[in-house]
């Protein structure tokens, strides 16, 4: 049946928050935790949050450039198999509707159900995470463009009472805290747990090229995309750096050694008991917010992966206001086995090793499109090429690296996924015709 048409209705400022709101999430407010219980230095803890800041936003860089000169919705899947080959596209379109996306939206559900469990403990924390994903899959589905607006509205709201607390760490907290520890600085960036430790922090900073999977309903994508990316990852960088340093301003790192709940922690610590707890309502919002965001991008990329391919066609279908329903409904359904078969500490390292290999591979694919078509047009250029491309894909590789040596078996996990991801691209066979559209930035090879 004939589908409605998709709108470009997204802006500069939806588009930049769509990427913070994905990025802001589990991961901040949970990792610090592991951080200082791994590293022992509260110093290295916050170098750890600057290199993976600048590991993000070298990564922005480079999928700017990609994202303005293939503007398509769905991300990596897109890209890749726009770039190399479908299957390598159809793989990373798996692994990002998975790991991408159901899995932190997971994460993100549980810690949510965590937060409100700490603020109300008759609240179960999973019943809670399960109902958090139901109301976000109805909202989606109904009214595209009410949950945008309400994404951009919480975010916006999260990320001003998070700058509450780094203005209320800056006044009660305690600054030697974060030069005190165990561990010095040099011990704790040379040791293999800081790359263990990056790994986790690339899981709180995933998220920073969320703007490419909704490429498709971007205005003027060809300079929205990169600056989207690139306001949202640097903004987010700054505002996770303060955060950390008045998690441990307010409480000594020993304290805080694998305590999931750290922004709650800080918060009554720096606040009080009744102010600390109503804080942590709005870590609440701000973990929902990235929930829904995480819904809103990987329901694009199975969007797009059902008007691909003729088997898959069901996920292609939008309903009557033009909301991609059924992917939204798969999406929800995903997060939701995932909520009840995995635990929280392994959801984060499998997610961190998975969209490192994930990200690099489209990294990799900015060099190689500019080798190879060298004439296509490209209204953004990568800022510092080559030097950041590399940047992001040598600190890509050490992670990956010294996880292959501590966790083998998670490492195996995510290449098993990979795998079983190829194997299901021969299933569902040959891209439809339909897949050689206009704004795919040609037709695929």
């Amino acid at each position: 049946m004939p589908q409605p048409p998709v709108e470009r209705t997204l802006g500069l400022g939806v588009a930049t928050l769509l990427v913070a709101s994905c990025m802001i999430g589990t991961g901040v407010f949970t990792t610090g935790g592991v951080l200082a219980e791994r590293l022992g230095s509260p110093l290295a803890a916050l170098a750890a949050w600057a290199v993976g800041g600048l590991v993000a936003l070298s990564g922005a860089l480079a999928y700017g450039e990609l994202a303005a000169a293939l503007p398509r919705s769905g991300g990596e899947y897109h890209l890749l198999g726009r770039i190399f080959h479908p299957a390598v596209g159809f793989v990373a379109g798996v692994v990002s509707i998975t790991v991408g996306f159901a899995a932190p939206m997971a994460a993100s559900a549980l810690a949510f159900g965590s937060y409100l469990h700490a603020v109300f403990p008759p609240v179960p924390p999973v019943p809670a995470a399960a109902a958090l994903v139901a109301v976000l899959a109805a909202l989606h589905a109904w009214r595209g463009a009410l949950g945008f607006r309400l994404q951009a509205l919480v975010t916006l709201a999260g990320i001003a009472l998070m700058l509450l607390l780094i203005a209320a760490a800056a006044v009660r907290g305690t600054a030697t805290r974060l030069v005190a520890g165990p561990g010095t600085l040099a011990a704790g960036v040379t040791s293999p747990e800081f790359a263990l430790g990056l790994i986790l922090v690339a899981f709180a900073y995933s998220g920073w090229n969320g703007a490419v999977y909704v490429a498709g309903e971007v205005r003027r994508p060809q300079r929205t995309l990169p600056l989207a990316l690139l306001l949202g990852t640097l903004a987010v960088m700054l505002l996770y750096l303060g955060l950390n340093a008045a998690f441990l301003a307010a409480v000594p790192a020993r304290e805080l050694a694998g305590v999931v709940e750290v922004g709650h922690v800080a918060a009554v610590r720096l606040l009080g008991p009744r102010v600390g707890s109503a804080f942590s309502g709005a870590i609440l919002v701000a973990l929902a917010a990235s929930a829904s965001a995480m819904l809103i991008q990987g329901s694009r990329v199975s969007h797009v992966m059902g008007e691909d391919h003729r088997r898959l066609a069901f996920l292609g279908r939008r309903g009557r206001r033009g909301t991609p329903a059924t992917a939204v409904g798969l999406q929800a359904a995903l997060a939701l086995v995932m909520l009840a078969t995995a635990s929280f500490g392994t959801l984060l390292t499998y997610i961190g090793v998975t969209l490192s290999l994930s990200a690099a591979a489209t990294v990799i694919g900015l060099f190689w499109l500019r080798r190879r078509e060298p004439g296509l047009p490209r209204p953004y250029r990568a800022w510092g090429y080559p030097v950041t491309p590399i940047f992001f894909l040598a600190l890509s590789a050490w992670m990956i690296g010294h996880a292959v040596i501590e966790r083998p078996a998670v490492v195996a996990t995510a290449l098993a996924t990979v795998g079983g991801a190829l194997g299901l691209y021969h299933l569902i066979g040959a891209r439809s015709p339909a897949s050689a559209r206009p704004d795919s930035g040609g037709s695929p090879r």
